[in-house]
């Protein structure tokens, strides 16, 4: 299985505050635009889409409270997993947030993919902290999300 990890970024908000923004699974519907939800399904526990043909599921696997939530492939074409790691910051009230990944991809997937991951990875990393310290990441469009900035 390759093994990607993403860089750290510090999170202006407290470990348990994005804990539980992450252990229900019905919020990563929530936060989904109106046009995207169509054929998405979601509960506590688990979530599934429709993606050009494929059913892809993601279930918990794992709940730390507080530290890490690992979430696992559940009907998806490949296996992975994904931790989300919530670790104390040195500043106070501030979390250092990164993500962990695997996935169980042939030769030709992880030189195709592997890179993109990170990066991927990566990006949101940089998501939490902007969203965190009041900026929109790039390309974010508050208004589909319900917010108003």
């Amino acid at each position: 299985m390759a093994e990607y990890e993403s860089k750290h970024g510090v999170v202006s908000r407290q470990n348990h505050e994005l804990f539980m923004t992450f252990t229900d699974m019905r919020n990563f519907l929530a936060m989904l635009p109106e046009d995207k939800k169509q054929g998405v399904t979601a509960d506590f526990d688990t979530i599934s889409a429709e993606v050009q043909g494929f059913r892809i599921g993601v279930k918990v696997a794992e709940r730390v409270p507080y530290t890490r939530i690992s979430f696992e492939d559940d009907g998806a074409p490949f296996k992975f997993n994904i931790d989300l790691c919530f670790d104390p910051a040195s500043e106070p009230g501030k979390t250092d947030f990164h993500i962990r990944c695997g996935a169980d991809l042939n030769l030709m997937m992880k030189a195709f993919l592997g890179p993109r991951i990170k990066e991927g990875l990566d990006k949101m990393v940089d998501a939490m902290v902007d969203m965190s310290e009041g900026r929109m990441p790039e390309g974010f469009d508050p208004s589909k999300y319900g917010v108003n900035v």
